[in-house]
């Protein structure tokens, strides 16, 4: 007996296999079907080929009695999801007029001109009995075929965007009525400068769950997210016990907690920025300008951030910011005093208010003994009240040089937060 709100995805392309394309769409169905209260209890990702997709979604309807594909459904010889799951469900590929004539309206409205091509109108040939789910994004419809066990597949684009529209427009709906009125919500809690091991002993080495829901620690560059899970609940039952979780894992790790979900650092200072009626301006060495970019992806950043200076050479530094050249011959760019020069210069040269300095050794050569690779020293001008801190990160270039950018921002974060009045 399958458990209603149960699925598998098989996600089918050589691109994927080999790398030259990130998976999205599998991590789109599992976000938003969970959120409906479906699970995404197994994915795989198989080539384009007719033996290998039989063999997958045979085996995950064996299992699961529910399935969904992507990819595969275009109108080209390598598209072979159609006619395979026909064959797999026994059924014929039959022409369905109504897709022709969608096909035709949609070529005209784009303006190409001439008669829709011969292959396009592969994508109108159905198997029998197949309920077709509209793609209002481009030529290819999707398509379910169900057989007398109640066991179905649902076949998708592999186009992300148009997989999106499908997703929100026929699946949800579809999916929400056999979840039964109960959903499966997560809830990340982000944290930063703090290692796994520590926030495990905050929280009880052991503990496994909070709040009576699973608890799963999620190490990356931007720190350790913490995931709390509520499964099978109806939606205020799951709000109220990932509220309380939330409670509890904030009060824990106390100020490393800084966001929730896929809520960035960035945001959260760049958010406490204009509320504070703050400005911002940086000044960078190793992370070459990552700084500015991770900010200016936020819409809205130009509130906040005003400038800064890729100081890249000391050259630049002395120029630009104002450092010392007797200070960077006798201390070094990644030195205390370079970077709470630079911060202050960036500062001053702007008019911000907030100046972020980062200087140090990315790697992967450029190491001494006393100031290894991983080697960083952030400055922070709060006001005219400069600061600095010094990290050795670990990781390849890119690694520290983002993690460099992180701790840069957090630092901003928490003297921000030493500047609110009480009970604020």
């Amino acid at each position: 007996m399958f458990k209603q709100n149960e699925v598998e995805i098989v996600t089918i392309g050589d691109e994927l296999l080999l790398g030259q394309t990130v998976d999205t769409n599998a991590v789109t169905l599992a976000r938003e079907l969970g959120a409906i209260g479906i699970s995404i209890v197994r994915r795989a990702t198989v080539a384009d080929t007719a033996d290998a997709i039989t063999d997958a979604v045979r085996q995950a309807l064996a299992r699961t009695g529910t399935v969904i594909t992507t990819g595969g459904l275009g109108p080209t010889a390598d598209d072979l999801t159609r006619p395979t799951l026909a064959a797999l469900f026994g059924r014929a590929l039959v022409r369905d007029e109504s897709i022709v004539a969608a096909l035709e309206a949609l070529w005209a409205s784009r303006g190409r001109g001439g008669a829709l091509p011969a292959s396009n109108l592969q994508q109108a040939m159905v198997p029998e009995g197949a309920e077709i789910v509209p793609n209002p994004e481009g030529t290819a419809p999707g398509l379910r075929l169900t057989d007398g066990e109640g066991r179905s597949v649902t076949m998708l684009p592999g186009v992300p965007r148009e997989l999106r529209a499908m997703l929100q427009q026929s699946l949800v709906p579809w999916f929400a009525a056999r979840a039964g009125g109960t959903v499966l919500r997560t809830r990340a809690v982000r944290t930063t400068s703090i290692a796994e091991s520590a926030l495990a002993e905050r929280l009880g080495a052991s503990k496994r769950s909070v709040a009576g829901l699973p608890l799963a620690y999620l190490p990356g560059m931007e720190g350790v997210d913490l995931r709390v899970t509520a499964r099978d609940l109806p939606p205020d039952e799951a709000a109220a016990m990932l509220d309380e979780a939330e409670r509890l894992i904030r009060d824990a790790v106390g100020v490393h907690a800084y966001a929730t979900d896929r809520v960035t650092m960035p945001m959260v200072v760049l958010e406490r920025c204009a509320a504070r009626g703050e400005t911002i301006a940086v000044a960078e060495s190793c992370t070459g300008g990552l700084l500015g970019a991770r900010l200016t992806e936020v819409p809205g950043s130009s509130r906040v951030l005003l400038g800064g200076s890729i100081a890249y050479h000391n050259d630049v530094k002395v120029r630009d910011l104002g450092v010392s050249p007797d200070d960077l011959a006798a201390h070094g760019a990644v030195s205390e005093v370079v970077a709470l020069q630079m911060a202050r210069g960036v500062r001053a040269r702007t008019g911000a208010s907030i100046g972020i300095a980062i200087t140090g050794i990315a790697g992967p050569d450029g190491g001494t003994p006393d100031k290894p690779v991983g080697t960083v020293w952030i400055g922070i001008d709060v006001h005219g009240d400069a600061r600095a801190h010094r990290a050795v990160y670990i990781g390849d270039r890119q690694e520290i040089r983002f993690r460099a950018s992180q701790a840069a921002l957090d630092l901003v974060r928490r003297r921000l937060l030493e500047r609110e009045p009480v009970g604020d």
